[in-house]
């Protein structure tokens, strides 16, 4: 018998909104980073992206335990000598969530063209409102992820 593994013109990619009011950032970002990657579906392979679309709405009510918001720190780099910048989470939850919770969904996926392919069906917006109306988005229950 031989092993099935799943074609491009048999998936079926659905598009799914998670509302992150509330809930913890790494809670949030596991998650999400298992939906992009399929991992929820019976025909699930690690060397394809079978995964569904995500938006993820109310980014900036994203919850962050403990003081890891003025501990941890987002780092980015210019390519030059010394063009290092860090900012602080607490700073980046204030400024800019959607850079925070995507930050911590590309963590979690593969880091190669795979996990960014994943990471194209990832949309995050920081308040209630988002622009996929007309792909008919399901709401996924959060009640399995700890508050």
């Amino acid at each position: 018998m031989k092993t099935y593994s799943p074609k491009a013109a048999d998936l079926t990619r659905r598009w799914l909104v998670v509302d992150a009011e509330g809930l913890v950032l790494g809670r949030l970002a596991s998650t999400v980073a298992s939906l992009l990657r399929g991992k929820h579906n019976p025909y699930y392979a690690p060397h394809l992206d079978t995964g569904d679309h995500v938006i993820v709405v109310n980014a900036d009510k994203v919850v962050v335990t403990a003081n890891k918001a003025g501990q941890n720190f987002h780092y980015r780099h210019s390519g030059y000598p010394g063009g290092l910048r860090k900012t602080s989470w607490r700073t980046l939850l204030e400024d800019d969530p959607v850079a925070l919770v995507e930050a911590a969904v590309r963590g979690m996926v593969p880091k190669n063209r795979l996990g960014r392919a994943q990471m194209g069906k990832l949309h995050v917006y920081a308040g209630p409102d988002h622009p996929h109306a007309a792909q008919q988005p399901q709401p996924f229950d959060t009640s399995a992820i700890r508050r």
